[in-house]
């Protein structure tokens, strides 16, 4: 069977879903491609911290009214080291600019629904999916779906489908290079059956370990412990998780986390990655399947969204006028924010966690670090800047 389409999307994620969200408010057809069912991408729970610039593209594509309702917004976030709370002033250092903390798969979820009410095309769960002529003016996808062979005759192709995705390596042989670097940690996260602990987000620097409290909903909440990334869930039992995470967030004032049920525990591990360029012949890359930062800067969607707000802007430009300079410029275009957002996440996952190699020097250089930026306007609006993120344009 085969298929006709403007665009090609391979991955439902959230980079895939807005693209095409994106293309049908500027009347580009597209047809998006998911390995997984439509359940199972609307019940992988995973962070959401939303910079200003990603609530406003939201709002403004027609998907945000469920995020403004529900979404929590932060004003700042605040740092803790040395058993003292330091609070960083978003809207104060940034001109009103805040982040919204909106779980990735309500996202998702807006994102389908909005999709299928306007009669776009997603075919879930395909299978041995492949890209072909990408250096043609005819592209083609082909894949495997409900039993039957599919062929997407389409003008572009978007690799939207994530690090283990089969867009990057499409690439031919010495037309890609990768940068990636591996941290010598992980991340113990657990989902717990409690009030909020705190009204904003704490990120804790301590000697046993970084530890991070965030809140998913009024009854539910997100925390991490700093781990070995090789380290095992079955290690962890609930006395020993609420052990580390009271001693990693104790305060001179006596503060203590909430607990409650443990209802979820997983570990993950960190990498900073990049791949360039972004685009080869008619085939472009955005989100996951271009680059992966630390969860420490919180950029992981906002990056998918900014790429492909970029990527948008490019082929609305072709189907208006022909014209293909926005499309030729968006590696780099795209590349500029994405290394300052791997630059971010590496500096904030340097500051705040305890590296098994370190010595008391550089310690006592994170140490520093912090009092800095907790007692510097300067340094501060700069953690603050970064952090909400920079306008997209």
């Amino acid at each position: 069977m085969t298929h006709r389409t403007q665009i090609g999307i391979i991955g439902a994620g959230p980079a895939g879903l807005l693209l095409s969200h994106l293309l049908h408010l500027a009347g580009i057809e597209s047809v998006i491609l998911e390995s997984r069912t439509r359940e199972e991408i609307e019940s992988t729970v995973r962070a959401g911290v939303l910079e200003q610039g990603t609530v406003d593209l939201l709002k403004a594509a027609g998907v945000g009214d469920r995020m403004l309702r529900e979404g929590a917004v932060h004003e700042g976030i605040l740092l803790r080291f040395n058993g003292h709370t330091h609070r960083i002033n978003f809207a104060e250092l940034t001109g009103g600019r805040v982040i919204t903390v909106y779980a990735q798969h309500e996202v998702i979820k807006d994102l389908v629904k909005a999709r299928l009410a306007a009669g776009g095309r997603i075919l879930f769960g395909v299978k041995d999916v492949s890209v072909h002529d990408i250096e043609s003016a005819a592209p083609r996808i082909r894949c495997t779906h409900d039993g039957a062979g599919v062929e997407i005759d389409c003008d572009f192709i978007a690799g939207c489908d994530g690090f283990h995705g089969i867009c990057r390596p499409a690439f031919p042989a010495g037309k890609r290079s990768d940068y990636s670097h591996v941290y010598p940690l992980g991340w113990f996260g657990i989902l717990v059956e409690a009030p909020p602990s705190s009204a904003e987000l704490i990120y804790a620097y301590h000697q046993k370990g970084f530890a991070l409290v965030s809140t998913r909903s009024p009854t539910l909440q997100r925390m991490y412990l700093q781990c070995h990334p090789q380290d095992e869930v079955a290690n962890w039992s609930d006395d020993r998780i609420w052990s580390e995470l009271h001693a990693r967030l104790e305060t001179h004032d006596g503060w203590k986390p909430k607990m409650g049920k443990i209802i979820q525990k997983n570990i993950v591990g960190m990498r900073s990655f990049v791949a360039e360029p972004m685009q080869h012949g008619r085939l472009f890359l955005a989100g996951d399947a271009a680059h992966i930062v630390p969860p420490t800067g919180a950029k992981g969607l906002n990056l998918a969204a900014a790429d492909v707000l970029v990527l948008s802007r490019g082929l609305a430009e072709f189907y208006c006028s022909g014209r293909t300079a926005l499309l030729e410029a968006y590696s780099a275009s795209a590349l500029r924010r994405v290394w300052r957002a791997e630059h971010f996440s590496w500096w904030m996952t340097s500051m705040l966690h305890h590296f098994p190699d370190a010595d008391t020097f550089q310690q006592r250089l994170q140490i520093s670090q912090l009092d800095y930026v907790t007692s510097s306007p300067t340094a501060a609006k700069s953690l603050a800047e970064n952090y909400v993120g920079l306008p997209l344009h």
